[in-house]
């Protein structure tokens, strides 16, 4: 009932930069969380950061001060702008949305996307 679709992966050198961005369609009545997480192999997955419907932000440590994330309500849309890339920062990432369904019976709803590779190396 909702779909995700995430972009902006890809190689970059360290020091570089990439956006990703991820955005959700289907039965949205409202979103009330929306986040970025990360997985590299071998470790477990973890949070990068989270939005609320507000604005209010959440970083990892590892990332506070490199890493930005927006959304745009209206288009239903999170981005993260990652700066300052660091061969510790190569994962899949995945973006998680939590809301409202619309329409009945409605209830809450969690949604992943597929997850885009950010591969940091020289």
């Amino acid at each position: 009932q909702v779909q995700l679709v995430e972009s902006g992966g890809g190689l970059v050198q360290p020091g570089g930069s990439l956006r990703l961005s991820c955005a959700a369609s289907g039965s949205i009545f409202s979103i009330y969380l929306m986040g970025w997480y990360r997985q590299a192999p071998g470790k477990q997955r973890e949070l990068v950061a989270v939005i609320t419907s507000g604005g209010s932000t959440n970083y990892a440590s590892s990332v506070k001060g490199r890493f930005t994330i927006s959304r745009d309500n209206a288009k239903k849309t999170v981005y993260l702008q990652m700066n300052s890339l660091k061969p510790e920062d190569t994962a899949v990432y995945s973006c998680n949305v939590r809301g409202r369904l619309a329409g009945s019976p409605g209830g809450d709803f969690t949604s992943w996307g597929q997850g885009t590779q950010v591969t940091v190396s020289s």
